[in-house]
């Protein structure tokens, strides 16, 4: 199992999880944001919103995808002993750590600014994608493997077929319209802690995998008809956003969401799948950014909000907050602590301590 690294999966990580912690600023401004746990702005912001719901329907699928294909590569040198013990580090252990030191802070920024009694509460809040993650590793493996040591079998023959025709990668959609029909979610974005979003992650996180086995004729696809792709994903978003939400419409926003990704795939593909020393230092921050992004983004709007501004300027203030102060954090204490570094998933850098020769007397 033998691959080039692919800079175009790792700028499509570094873009959605830059989306997200835009689109978890934008809840601030939104009139429903205190029923879902956010600080809420006294003045909405409905506007923002209208972009948000073009990418509610694909930024967390992506982040699945991309991290299915994130194993593939993972396992190219690995047995699965080295894998679960990688995965444990970086996967594992920031999570557990995350829902025991970081999480909480947001809460309790929440307490404040509401004024209600302070208390320590851990919970998974955003890290609860990190437990997925765990999840599909530990069931999927066995699949994983198997997979591995055949990859000159009929089946990778039979999806590198599929996966040649235009239509063949956007045919998963079945898959994600099947999870529709037997989990009848409320609503096709509410992915958080919800047994919708573990079954999207968890098909999204197989399929992405399973592109990536596939072999070039994946990519040579999603190159070829990415503006199909595209235009596909508008469609149905323009389709969508002039209002509905009955059931059998969320078989057509599975369509649209995977036509979105597809069509991220093939641009990344053609456009950003080269080295830069800015994707090597974006690629190891967005992790720890995403870890901790959430009490930032609480911490701006404890700031912010009080001020006689209009919501915009205070959405674009919230929005440099967290970025900069994100970054700050990452560069300056997550970044060069080592004893912090793994609990952040960052790779461990332990100085190895040389004893220096005596001199002879």
């Amino acid at each position: 199992m033998t691959t080039e690294r692919r800079y175009d999966i790792d700028w499509l990580r570094v873009i959605a999880i830059g989306l997200l912690l835009i689109y978890h600023i934008a809840i601030v401004f939104q009139p429903w944001a205190l029923f879902i746990g956010f600080i809420k702005s006294e003045k909405s912001l409905e506007s923002i919103w209208i972009p948000m719901t073009m990418l509610n329907v694909w930024r967390i699928p992506l982040l699945f995808f991309v991290s299915g294909m994130g194993l593939y590569f993972a396992m190219r040198k690995r047995n699965w002993k080295q894998l679960f013990l990688e995965r444990g580090k970086r996967i594992l252990l920031p999570f557990v750590f995350g829902f025991l030191a970081i999480t909480p802070l947001h809460f309790l920024i929440f307490q404040n600014y509401y004024n209600m009694p302070l208390s320590y509460f851990p919970h998974m809040g955003h890290l609860w994608f990190l437990g997925n993650i765990v999840v599909y590793v530990v069931v999927l493996s066995p699949i994983f493997f198997y997979l591995k040591n055949n990859e000159n079998g009929k089946f990778r023959k039979a999806i590198s077929k599929v996966m040649s025709y235009a239509l063949g990668p956007l045919s998963i959609s079945v898959f994600f319209m099947i999870e529709i029909g037997f989990v009848k979610p409320q609503l096709f974005e509410l992915y958080a802690q919800t047994w919708h979003g573990f079954f999207i992650g968890f098909l999204a996180f197989f399929f992405g995998f399973l592109f990536v086995y596939s072999g070039q004729a994946f990519w040579q696809t999603v190159s070829k008809w990415k503006w199909l792709y595209i235009g596909i994903a508008t469609t149905f978003f323009i389709i969508r956003f002039t209002g509905y939400g009955s059931i059998s419409n969320m078989y057509i926003t599975t369509i649209e969401s995977n036509a979105w990704i597809l069509g991220l795939f093939g641009i990344g593909y053609n456009y950003f799948n080269k080295p830069s020393a800015l994707l090597s230092y974006l690629s190891a921050a967005v992790y720890p950014v995403y870890i901790i992004h959430m009490f930032v983004l609480y911490a701006g709007a404890l700031f912010i909000l009080p001020f006689d501004l209009h919501p915009m300027l205070k959405f674009i203030g919230i929005t440099l907050f967290t970025f900069i102060v994100c970054f700050l954090i990452y560069e300056f204490i997550l970044r060069r602590i080592s004893i912090l570094r793994p609990l952040f998933g960052l790779k461990w850098k332990f100085k190895r301590v040389v004893p220096k020769k005596l001199k002879r007397i």
